[in-house]
């Protein structure tokens, strides 16, 4: 095995950048708990602008932020829907049902393709001892869906849907930065949209730790309680809030590069019938039903060169570019992909 390995398993790996360490090292804190950290609340003021929302409040990762907007909107015994392979139902360990006591219901998976209709239809009222919905929830960009971007047109149907049943519209939007780069659309033209978000710092932006909630000034007011009883509840977190700020002032844009390795990628790959869809964003999503290589395989083969993947199925993985991979390891992971796929 090469002594040094090409990590393309997620944009969760980097490492923070001297720059950004430098701003972690001279953050001004405070007691958090208490409201005190000058950093956190500079960060939680910078980022509800962003999205034209009153408030956001830190928290120490995406799955927390999650499901602490999750019990914002849906009450106990109530329902969520989202689709099959969402983030919220597939990664977070059934965290809505246990700690909200919150039912979901999912629509068939398609990532970012969503129909409205189907949506809408799926819709229960109150009555007769039904589950009723009180929220949607939709991934921008879409994980499983292979960094898929939801058209802001369909986004708009969904609050529409969402106005007409009278139900609450959450986003997760760990990698809606990706979203806004790649499709032009303003974050505060994606903030309109949604009742409560997440957003988060440590997929492609860089930061080692970190994602925020987003909404009403009253909601946020509530999330800090529910923040505490989680567990979130955090000290001198200033350092932390530092290197997201560092992040969202000097590592948005530079997610377009991102986009190309990406592509450079899946137009290396899809030669071989492998590749689920077109790279979008920063994820390559991989399907390898017609490969004589399952996903196990192809990992083991590939890391055996120096390449780490990531397995999704026994048939599906996935490569994600990020900022610690540079234009000659893109080349590397090209030549190790090709040179196994023809085996």
């Amino acid at each position: 095995m090469p002594d040094s390995l090409i990590d393309l398993r997620s944009d969760t790996v980097t490492r923070p950048t001297p720059g950004m360490r430098d701003a972690m090292a001279t953050a001004e804190v405070g007691d958090d708990v208490y409201g005190e950290d000058p950093t956190v609340t500079a960060l939680e003021a910078e980022v509800a602008a962003l999205f034209g929302h009153e408030a956001a409040l830190f928290a120490p990762s995406g799955s927390m932020a999650n499901q602490i907007a999750l019990q914002l909107v849906v009450p106990p015994a109530h329902e969520l829907l989202c689709d099959a392979d969402a983030h919220v139902v597939t990664y977070e360990i059934g965290a809505a049902a246990a700690y909200g006591g919150i039912s979901s219901r999912t629509w068939p998976a398609v990532g970012a393709d969503i129909d409205p209709d189907v949506v809408a239809a799926m819709v229960r009222p109150d009555g007769y001892f039904a589950v009723p919905t009180r929220a949607i929830a939709v991934e921008q960009t879409h994980n499983r869906g292979g960094g898929g971007v939801i058209p802001l047109a369909t986004l708009r149907e969904l609050r529409r849907v969402a106005d007409e049943a009278q139900l609450a519209l959450h986003c997760d939007g760990a990698r809606i930065w990706h979203a806004h780069v790649a499709d032009g659309v303003p974050l505060v033209e994606y903030g309109r949209l949604f009742d409560t978000m997440s957003v988060c710092l440590s997929k492609g932006l860089g930061a080692p730790v970190g994602s925020l909630v987003v909404g009403s000034a009253e909601k946020i007011e509530r999330a800090r309680f529910i923040r505490k009883r989680m567990g979130g509840g955090m000290r001198q977190v200033g350092v932390l809030a530092a290197a997201g700020r560092y992040a969202l002032a000097h590592h948005v844009e530079r997610l377009a590069e991102d986009h190309a390795k990406a592509a450079r990628l899946a137009e290396a790959v899809a030669p071989f019938g492998v590749l689920a869809t077109p790279a979008r964003t920063n994820i390559v999503p991989l399907d390898l039903t017609k490969s004589p290589l399952d996903a196990h395989a192809l990992a083991a083969a590939a890391r055996d060169e120096g390449l780490l993947i990531s397995v999704l199925g026994p048939r599906t993985a996935r490569l994600v570019t990020h900022m610690d991979v540079d234009d000659a390891a893109v080349d590397r992971a090209v030549d190790i992909l090709t040179r196994v796929l023809r085996r």
